[in-house]
């Protein structure tokens, strides 16, 4: 059975077990539950904080595992590899510290960094020969200056109202940006393609919509150039010689403006249908 890691707590849980799901995987009932076994799938899933999980994978001890890409660098588990990017719980890293303090990263070097991530903050600033001398927290960075252990910190950023709000600027460059990932053991272990498959397939359908509309034919080349489709459209014939049926695949964030383009041209009887799941 392939050996599955999923966070059991935090921001990563919740979308993470929901994409399992929507991948036709039976997940954990009760959330106290840490280990479930899904015979139909051949999967076992074992439900981990979300900071072991590259622990775990990279060790060997799990095949594949759902986790944070700052997680796993943090880590540093040269045996766990990133192979997929899952597209939810995006986050960017920063430095910071009072107005005026610093204006690069290199007026860093002996200078006391609080984070939360430190193996992340180590590996960014030793490529860059800068050598710091880090304080790890867990948690509330963001008052590690105010409280005199640290003349800057790295954390993720947001908006920057927290940070300003504790009187702090952010410079340098960006130190990572990050989002879930799913990553793979040394060994790559069976059921691993199929279950990647299956969720660019969720993914894939989170992104799109079918559309289906009627054009007159002489008109399918302007329709074509505005919703091409993946690979292309599906053009049917109507009762009615001179029009046809189309249906292609277009970006969710930007149907609007397709179906107002297409509703231009003479396209009639447009309809927009979600995708549940996908195969490409």
């Amino acid at each position: 059975m392939l050996r599955i890691a999923v966070p059991n707590k935090g921001s990563l849980a919740d979308t993470a077990a929901e994409l399992l799901q929507e991948a036709g995987y039976s997940g954990r009932r009760d959330p106290k539950d840490l280990h479930v076994i899904d015979p139909a799938n051949e999967v076992e899933f074992f439900y981990l904080r979300p900071k072991d999980i590259a622990t775990y994978v990279g060790s060997g001890a799990l095949d594949v595992g759902i986790t944070g890409r700052d997680l796993l660098l943090d880590a540093r588990m040269p045996g766990a590899k990133e192979i997929e990017a899952l597209g939810f719980a995006g986050s960017t890293f920063r430095f910071a510290a009072p107005t005026g303090t610093f204006s690069s990263i290199e007026d860093l070097d002996g200078a006391r960094v609080a984070t939360s991530y430190p193996g992340l903050v180590d590996a960014f600033l030793d490529q860059r020969g800068i050598a710091v001398d880090l304080v790890p927290l867990d948690g509330a960075v963001e008052s590690a200056v105010r409280l005199g252990v640290a003349d800057a910190i790295a954390d993720v950023v947001e908006t920057g109202t927290t940070l300003r709000q504790a009187g702090l600027e952010i410079f340098g460059p960006v130190i990572l940006q990050s989002e879930a990932v799913l990553i793979q053991s040394p060994a790559a272990a069976e059921g691993t393609e199929t279950l990647l498959r299956r969720l660019r397939g969720v993914m894939v359908a989170r992104r799109y919509v079918l559309i289906d509309y009627d054009l007159p034919a002489d008109l399918i080349d302007a329709a074509v150039a505005l919703a091409p489709g993946i690979e292309s459209p599906t053009i049917s014939p109507l009762r009615d010689e001179t029009w046809v049926a189309v249906r292609v695949m277009v970006a969710r964030n930007g149907v609007n403006q397709i179906m107002d383009a297409l509703y231009a041209i003479g396209a009639r009887a447009i309809l927009v249908t979600a995708i549940h799941n996908a195969r490409l």
